[in-house]
């Protein structure tokens, strides 16, 4: 079993923002701490946001955030999110299936009942159990912290 490159990189996204959580992160902060395509990176998080995981803001000071805690976000609800729609095996289109097996074949059962054991690990799993206590990978992923304002240079400047 193989995740397609958009599921991927779904996860890194959410990784990425939930590493700096309260802020909006930019896709091509994304891009380069995860070594991404924007274009890529575009189309998936097209589909976190309309699947609610994230919310994004368009123009200059645009960017993302996660839509809401990393404790309310399963990863086996992303992945089923960017892999449901494409059938793992031929046998699980009933459109497209031409195989000559398929009214005898018991393979199908078996990689249904993998399938569902592979969707429930994942479903006990969420994106806090990814990141929490995960400090390479904060390491990795977090942005640099706002600068604060010094208040003896906002009163200099007000003079």
């Amino acid at each position: 079993m193989r995740l397609t490159t958009r599921t991927n990189l779904a996860m890194r996204v959410l990784m990425f923002c939930a590493v700096n959580p309260h802020r909006t992160v930019r896709k091509h902060e994304i891009a380069e701490a995860c070594n991404a395509s924007e274009n890529h990176l575009a189309q998936v998080i097209n589909t976190l946001a309309r699947e609610n995981f994230i919310t994004t803001l368009r123009g200059r000071a645009g960017g993302m955030q996660l839509a809401r805690p990393p404790e309310e976000i399963g990863v086996g609800k992303v992945l089923r999110a960017f892999e449901a729609a494409l059938p793992f095996a031929e046998c699980f289109d009933t459109e497209t299936n031409t195989c000559p097996l398929r009214d005898a074949c018991l393979f199908r059962d078996a990689l249904s009942d993998a399938l569902e054991a592979f969707y429930g690990t994942l479903d006990r799993k969420t994106l806090a159990d990814l990141v929490d206590n995960n400090t390479a990978l904060e390491a990795m992923l977090s942005l640099p912290g706002l600068q604060p304002l010094s208040i003896c240079a906002t009163a200099r400047a007000a003079e």
